[in-house]
């Protein structure tokens, strides 16, 4: 059975939702006032570790930090 509710226009617009959010929240911190804005903007790195692994055993980890307004800008899914 068909649905007849509306999709949501950043579904209709190729987003996900995840995409969607962060877009949103870049927009408030560049919209906000110092002190508030430098302290919002050093939130939004995030930092991950990345293992290869080889024959079933995880080589030495390497550390990442990743700004997500740079993921976005590239137009990817986080």
């Amino acid at each position: 059975m068909a649905s007849n509710a509306a999709v949501p226009f950043w579904r209709a617009a190729g987003m996900t939702y995840i995409t969607y959010s962060n877009i949103c929240a870049n927009l408030v911190r560049n919209c906000l006032k110092e002190p508030h804005k430098t302290e919002a903007l050093t939130r939004e790195k995030v930092h991950f570790s990345v293992s290869k692994w080889t024959e079933g055993k995880p080589e030495k980890p390497i550390t990442k930090m990743m700004i997500l307004t740079k993921i976005i800008d590239r137009g990817e899914d986080l």
